[in-house]
């Protein structure tokens, strides 16, 4: 399965901003993998098989949540709930319905993309809303502090719909929140890196794939789980 990433950037003068906030371009310098969860939105077929950018976060995804499982962490694979209900009035009747039937049937491991590396301990939720952490739309906050998971990687798709509502919700909730740069999909680019502006100025980091491994894997050094 091929696709694209996008070209995504933050601005310079955003990072410089920050820079001067706080004396250092990144919010979170370190993580505890074993309190730290890679939630991964949307990745049903619905939304992969349409979109270029979506099947090439694929790789990225996948090596995230193989790095992070090993050193401890969390994976959890966040669907939309064959629940849905979408407002007719807002979207229209056609689109509503589309929506509606997004998540696709049967069990989650079934109805999660088979290009993603899942294993059946890690955590499978749903959500009725754009966001995985808005209470009484999914369990993930919860599940999440059971296993004292104090900072949240978010990758998955739409950027600027349900990944952009999960970081915001997230952050207000108290989670560390980075958002995995080229872990996420949106239509277009600049759809993608709006939201990314957006996060990195209020709500979390940002940061790429390979950033995101070297932390895991201090972190995992750092806590005696492997060896540097």
């Amino acid at each position: 399965m091929s696709g694209r990433l996008h070209s995504w950037h933050v601005e310079e003068r955003e990072l410089a901003r920050q820079e001067q906030r706080r004396g250092r371009r990144h919010a979170y310098e370190r993580l505890d993998p074993r309190r730290t969860a890679l939630v991964v939105i949307d990745l049903v077929d619905f939304f992969v098989e349409e979109n270029d950018y979506c099947r090439g976060i694929v790789p990225q995804v996948n090596t995230l949540a193989g790095a992070l499982r090993s050193a401890g962490g969390t994976v959890a694979w966040v669907l939309p709930s064959t629940r849905l209900r979408v407002s007719e009035e807002f979207y229209g009747a056609e689109v509503a319905r589309l929506y509606d039937a997004s998540g696709g049937e049967g069990a989650m491991a079934d109805r999660l993309s088979s290009s993603l590396e899942a294993e059946p301990d890690d955590l499978w939720v749903e959500k009725t809303a754009t966001s995985a952490f808005f209470p009484g739309h999914s369990p993930l906050p919860g599940l999440l502090e059971e296993r004292h998971v104090d900072t949240v990687l978010v990758t998955g798709t739409i950027t600027n719909v349900c990944v952009e509502s999960s970081v915001r919700d997230a952050s207000t909730l108290g989670f560390r929140v980075v958002l995995v740069a080229d872990g996420c999909a949106a239509v277009r680019d600049q759809d993608h890196n709006a939201t990314l502006h957006t996060v990195y100025r209020s709500f979390g980091d940002v940061r790429p794939t390979e950033d995101l491994l070297a932390l895991i894997e201090s972190g995992a050094v750092a806590e005696g789980l492997s060896r540097p």
